[in-house]
């Protein structure tokens, strides 16, 4: 049944399950579970959350099931007591322990960003898991002018009086990722990047600020070489998105990721930076395409 809140019937199922250390781990469940076709699981960014899967769960969930984890310290997920933990590896283990708890052996993983390197880490921890892999502007390879420039915003307390001050607020931040995009999609965006502090009676950030910790203590740490993951992908059919105004995915790591794998297909997106959304064109009729074999 669709999960009821208030006079309101949400369009998926909402579940709470407990990670192995007991923090609680939520995802949106769309579409029907006994559908014959592979499930499609949505894996986000940094500090990203379920509501961005949305509309392309609306859409894909007609003929199979989708899910959409918030990772633990976003949305509506429990932020950990311990910082260390905002850790790919600790995701990848939430995932699995997920996709066990729902009796699902096999998806079909769209990983934006940390989600992509999620992704690849399941491809290493529990390839029979992975049916097909998106991998959503995002490689073995990050470039280095993004990498600053995401840890020069994650972890800030950045408070907003409304919405539309929210609008305004990432339309300046991101505009050199989306110069084209209208007030409409700003607005999106505002609206799954924020959430209502009754208390401070603002809008505050949707993910726990001390990710912005763990980020700075990973920089500290020797860079991990992330191109065995990625080959851990060579069996598995991957389709790779990168924005052409990406930062973070640079062309030389697009090229070689086909040059390693040479059934890779590949999309970029024009006039988009980090990152393309699933959800619109030209990605979305290409992720189309590709979950049809699925």
């Amino acid at each position: 049944m669709n999960a009821p809140v208030g006079s309101v019937t949400l369009p998926y199922r909402e579940r709470v399950f407990h990670a192995i250390d007991d923090v609680p781990i939520y995802l949106r469940d769309y579409g029907d579970p006994s559908s014959k076709r592979v499930p499609v699981l949505f894996l986000g960014g940094l500090t990203r959350n379920a509501k961005d899967a949305h509309l392309s769960a609306m859409h894909l969930s007609k003929e199979r099931r989708v899910l959409a984890m918030d990772y633990r310290g976003r949305g509506r997920s429990g932020y950990d007591p311990d910082w260390r933990n905002y850790h790919p590896r600790v995701y990848v283990a939430d995932v699995t322990q997920m996709l066990a708890m729902l009796d699902v052996h096999r998806v079909v993983i769209v990983g934006t960003s940390l989600g992509g390197i999620c992704a690849m880490g399941m491809g290493a921890a529990a390839p029979t898991s992975l049916a097909g892999v998106v991998l959503n502007d995002i490689g073995p390879k990050i470039d280095d002018a993004g990498r600053v420039r995401i840890a020069s915003y994650v972890g800030v307390d950045l408070r907003l009086p409304t919405v539309d001050a929210a609008a305004d607020h990432l339309s300046r931040q991101f505009a050199h990722a989306y110069p084209d995009w209208d007030r409409e999609l700003w607005l999106a965006m505002a609206e799954a990047t924020f959430t209502s502090d009754p208390v401070a009676r603002n809008l505050r950030l949707d993910y726990d600020l001390r990710i912005g910790d763990a980020l700075k203590a990973q920089a500290g740490e020797p860079p991990t070489d992330l191109w065995p993951l990625y080959r851990s992908l060579r069996d598995i059919p991957v389709l790779a998105v990168r924005g052409d105004l990406s930062d973070i995915l640079d062309s030389q790591t697009f090229d070689q990721m086909a040059e390693a794998k040479p059934d890779l297909i590949r999309l970029t997106v024009p006039r988009t930076g980090h990152v393309p959304l699933p959800h619109r064109e030209p990605f979305a009729t290409v992720l189309d395409e590709f979950l049809r074999r699925f």
